[in-house]
């Protein structure tokens, strides 16, 4: 399938995208203005407050839900080398799969988010036991925003890279 928006070419790429070569950049970086924008906030969920193996399992169990392969493919390799093992990511995709409580709680928040929009109140107490206020919002807003990613990355065919 043809991306509906194709990507810049690399001679009108930024120095970012020179850095970051992955059509998702190159292709959001159309619209200039969103694109700095939602690199801004983008870069503050991937360097935020979550350790990262917690933030890339979030991100990954949103991919399966959503059926985002360009996430599935990049986050595959950056929960490697936040510490997940090639097991634990195809478990992602597992609903009956053991994990540990701390685990669990993530990937809980993603099922709640993804099915329901909102999250029970047994999963946002054991948030509270878990994370400080700034966590528990910012877990929230990954799982959103790599939802809407998702969306957009289907929607203009945004292709993986060979």
């Amino acid at each position: 399938m043809n991306p509906r928006v194709p990507p810049l070419p690399p001679d009108e790429w930024d120095d970012f995208i020179k850095a970051n070569p992955y059509n998702v950049f190159a292709t959001l970086a159309r619209h200039p203005v969103l694109y700095r924008e939602w690199r801004r906030f983008g870069g503050a969920l991937l360097n935020g407050t979550l350790p990262a193996r917690d933030r890339e399992l979030a991100i990954l169990r949103t991919a399966h839900h959503c059926g985002s392969a360009y996430e599935w493919a990049h986050h595959t390799r950056l929960g490697l080398a936040a510490g997940l093992t090639e097991q634990e990511i195809e478990s992602v995709r597992q609903a009956d799969a053991l994990w540990s409580v701390e685990d669990r709680l993530v990937l809980q928040v993603a099922d709640d988010l993804h099915y329901a929009g909102d999250l029970t109140d047994a999963t946002w107490a054991a948030l509270c036991d878990r994370y400080d206020e700034v966590g528990r919002m910012e877990l929230v807003m990954l799982v959103a925003h790599y939802a809407m990613l998702a969306l957009v990355l289907r929607t203009l065919r945004v292709q993986i890279e060979e």
